[in-house]
């Protein structure tokens, strides 16, 4: 990675159920320790969190339905190890339980500038474009990857 830069991430799902629900309770259960684990994570850098701790509570926009989860990481492969190779996983592995089934893209990754924490705001407008407009340096995919500014294109390999 180069040097400067940071990644950031934002992730939705819409809940099939309020998370006060009892069927969310698996989800809701596990936020706390999921949480915990990236904080703990190599390449760990910042998360969206209220004063609760967490992002499950934060509402964006007008579906009290939809979880935002946002974060900062030093690299690409810092995140991918967190999400597919630790714990989180089974979180990951067992999102229909809880979630509907997108019918388009729901995270989307991109650069920023070492020391930004983005707003959901920037992150929405990132997920919108990679939606409209598909993988770009300025929002891309884990399968589509893009380096950070100045760095070499080697370093954007897929997973």
């Amino acid at each position: 990675m180069s040097a400067g830069w940071q990644l950031a991430q934002l992730n939705i799902a819409k809940a099939k159920y309020p998370l006060d629900d009892p069927r969310m309770h698996g989800f809701v259960s596990q936020i706390d320790a999921v949480n915990a684990l990236a904080e703990r994570s190599p390449g760990f850098v910042w998360r969206l969190k209220t004063d609760t701790g967490n992002a499950a509570d934060i509402e964006v926009g007008d579906d009290p339905l939809l979880v935002v989860n946002m974060s900062v990481w030093s690299s690409v492969e810092a995140l991918s190890d967190f999400a597919y190779k630790s714990a989180h996983r089974l979180v990951v592995a067992n999102r229909k339980t809880w979630f509907e089934k997108p019918d388009q893209a729901y995270q989307v990754l991109w650069w920023v500038p070492a020391g930004h924490r983005p707003t959901t705001d920037q992150g929405f407008e990132r997920l919108e474009a990679l939606r409209k407009s598909g993988p770009s340096p300025a929002a891309f995919t884990f399968a589509a990857r893009f380096p950070a500014p100045g760095a070499d294109r080697s370093e954007a390999a897929g997973p």
